[in-house]
């Protein structure tokens, strides 16, 4: 019966090689089971979300839509609340904007919706085509500078300072020994090529931490027990369950938000397909995704159904290329995947005891390994490089992904305007920069 419903011998694979997939890609992506609670509702966050309630929204909203990717689409790859667009909601909706954590799930869910109806008529490809590459891989790079910046933070390695704004943090103090050591384990277990080595990393940090005191009586990494030792029932997903304020996120203050999330996603999710199906015999003659349609209407339901659930973007995650490496062909690797993440729901009272500057050196080398897109931009041409750099260094500058693109496209049609090149603009970016110089004035008017 699988054989049949997944096309195991058209797709070349077999039963144990599905399965063998279906972990791999788990143990590389399972880091998510931990930072996502972290970022969303962990102490520095300070959103009102439920920590408990997030980690099972996590494990849950990226289980049903890896479900739907391999039943529905057939496709080996498997989502889940997505890295860097989890900090934008802690740092950019709730903490920067001031907006209620319902109301960010609100716009989380305008952003899914969005992204669905682009999806199921033209103008996805109006989008894809009107945004210039340099544009698209500056939105990556600055993403990964914004993770690792947030990671510096979390970790005490970067502190505020009145004389300087910034500076290094104390070097005596145990939490940031004990980041710059996961640091450097998990950078050790990334260059040696070693499977699930983020994972791997924030464990490995988190045991150390039980033995090195916090300078409080306690120890950074506390433990306590649930029900049955490591494991325990799930915690009630019911704090974060359809609490979103959708009506609030409505606001026309929140476009460049909402489109931010809706344009980080969809390119997110687009080069992950292109990148990890052409390695699968998936991309048709012509350069298409095979059934790439159905592919992106699930990853777009994702959105939709981790907002719902009270979590962050659900995206496909570029870690499914590990199970594809291994052989994976088909849905049933997504479907392995999805088991194990609901499976993963009752380790509860680990992951309540990983500390954040655990989850730090992992947000940083995500972000080493996201900013590896500045390769593919011309810098050796200013009318490419000053957007590019422009998107990049605002991200994290000002702690806003949106901030950012809005320099980014208002600067690249300026530029091109005022150097004679307005006529090599797509109409699309125009009316872009137009919203996004109204959202300067909406949110930095005074």
């Amino acid at each position: 019966m699988l054989e049949q419903f997944f096309n195991f011998k058209e797709n070349g694979t077999t039963l144990k090689t599905e399965i063998i997939a279906g972990l791999t890609t788990f143990v590389t992506m399972a880091y998510i089971i931990i930072v996502n609670p972290l970022t969303l509702a962990g102490p520095e966050a300070q959103t009102g979300l439920d920590f408990g309630a997030v980690m099972t929204a996590t494990c849950v909203a990226a289980a049903i839509s890896t479900l739907f990717m391999g039943l529905y689409a057939n496709y080996p790859f498997a989502l889940a609340p997505g890295m860097g667009l989890n900090a934008y909601f802690t740092y950019g909706l709730v903490g920067g904007m001031g907006l209620s954590w319902q109301t960010a799930l609100g716009v989380v869910f305008i952003s899914g919706f969005l992204a669905l109806v682009v999806t199921v008529t033209k103008l996805r490809e109006t989008i894809i085509r009107a945004i210039p590459a340099h544009l698209k891989a500056a939105t990556s790079a600055g993403i990964g500078m914004f993770i690792a910046f947030i990671g510096f933070l979390n970790a005490g390695i970067i502190v505020a300072d009145p004389s300087t704004t910034l500076t290094f943090g104390k070097v005596t103090d145990p939490h940031v020994l004990l980041a710059i050591f996961g640091l450097i384990v998990t950078g050790i277990l990334l260059v040696r090529n070693v499977t699930g080595s983020v994972i791997l990393g924030i464990l490995i940090t988190t045991l150390v931490g039980i033995f090195v005191p916090a300078g409080d009586g306690t120890m950074i990494t506390n433990f306590q027990p649930g029900a049955f030792g490591i494991f325990d029932l799930p915690p009630s997903i019911t704090p974060g369950l359809f609490k979103l304020d959708i009506l609030g996120a409505l606001d026309i203050s929140l476009f460049a938000a909402i489109f931010s999330l809706f344009f980080v996603d969809l390119f997110d999710t687009i080069g992950t397909f292109v990148g990890v199906a052409s390695k699968t015999g998936m991309i048709d003659e012509d350069g298409n995704l095979k059934r790439g349609n159905k592919a992106l209407f699930a990853d777009s339901i994702g959105t939709v159904i981790g907002s719902l659930l009270g979590t962050s973007n659900t995206t496909t995650y570029v870690e499914s290329a590990a199970g594809v490496s291994v052989g994976g062909r088909t849905g049933l690797t997504a479907v392995v995947v999805a088991i194990l993440f609901l499976l993963s729901t009752f380790l509860s009272p680990v992951i309540l005891a990983v500390p954040s500057v655990a989850t730090a050196p992992a947000l940083i080398l995500v972000g080493v390994m996201m900013a590896s897109s500045l390769a593919e931009i011309d810098w050796s041409d200013l009318l490419i490089a000053i957007p590019a750099f422009l998107t990049v260094i605002m991200m994290p500058l000002s702690y806003s992904i949106a901030t950012g693109l809005a320099f980014g496209f208002v600067s690249h049609v300026l530029l091109a305007v005022l150097s004679g090149k307005g006529k090599d603009v797509h109409w699309f970016m125009y009316i872009l920069s137009i919203l996004f110089i109204l959202y300067f004035f909406v949110n930095y008017g005074g």
